[in-house]
């Protein structure tokens, strides 16, 4: 009678000591029958009967198979595909779900809404910045930094719609892009004020030259930009709608950029 009390008791309390030892609601626990042993406080959530630590081994929740799939890398991979092949608006916790085969709990989960799961993305695709070597040249590491910045973001016209003006703050560029590049203008000389006046210059140029036109696909931007010409009146529009050939090549000319970003470098290059 008292060992069939035991195992009762035993049964009944494992909820009970496995809050009480805050873990979570999934662990559950191998009991050794032992004998039966007088009850005791919980502090505060009753007694446990028949039941000490020293007789339960309580295991680790067993890992969820749908969030080994959905890690946040293998969303922010997944999404980066469905903008890049289907565009922005294509992109949903739903689509991501099919294509991670996950529910869409279980995405949600991840990135709670459409800016963390933006977050996602950019910290994904900053991790891939390049580390510029110590004691490289102020005007080169800065041509380094954003012209990766750029390439980063060119290949992936559909992530700058969706962001559009939220801020990006993520710890990887931070740390990979606007920290080195401000510590590298203090030390080249300039103020705190300057440096963050010098990177803000160069990274509007390089957001707004990414975002221009879809640089992925150069021969589809450059005839939806000599159809909106053709249709202009030359004596209204005598610039842009009397020779729009001369016009087009600018538009999806990298070296547009690349050049820009070398007269803001000469320029706000430190002389002392």
């Amino acid at each position: 009678m008292t060992s069939n009390m035991a195992a009762v008791g035993i049964t009944q309390s494992c909820h009970t000591v496995v809050s009480h030892s805050r873990v979570t609601q999934s662990c559950h626990a191998v009991v050794s029958y032992g004998p039966a042993v007088s009850p005791r406080s919980t502090g505060g959530l009753g007694e446990t009967p028949y039941v000490t630590l020293a007789d339960t081994v309580y295991l680790m929740p067993r890992r969820s198979a749908a969030l080994d799939r959905a890690t946040p890398e293998a969303i922010a991979v997944a999404a980066l595909r469905i903008l890049d092949e289907e565009g922005p608006g294509a992109l949903s916790f739903r689509a991501l779900a099919d294509r991670l085969e996950v529910s869409h709990a279980t995405v949600q989960r991840r990135c709670t809404d459409l800016a963390g799961l933006l977050d996602l993305c950019t910290e994904h695709l900053a991790a891939r910045l390049p580390d510029i070597p110590a004691g490289t040249d102020w005007a080169e590491a800065a041509e380094q930094r954003f012209g990766a910045l750029y390439r980063l973001l060119t290949a992936h016209p559909g992530l700058l719609v969706l962001r559009g003006g939220r801020p990006w703050l993520g710890r990887q560029l931070l740390a990979r892009l606007v920290e080195p590049a401000l510590a590298d203008s203090v030390a080249a000389g300039m103020t705190r004020v300057e440096a963050m006046t010098v990177y803000r210059r160069m990274y509007l140029l390089t957001l707004g030259c990414a975002a221009f036109v879809d640089h992925r696909d150069p021969a589809g931007a450059t005839a939806a930009s000599r159809a909106a010409l053709a249709a202009l009146d030359p004596a209204e529009f005598p610039v842009l709608g009397g020779a729009p050939a001369e016009l087009l090549p600018p538009l999806t000319d990298h070296e547009v950029y690349y050049g820009a970003l070398r007269q803001l470098i000469a320029a706000a290059r430190p002389t002392a």
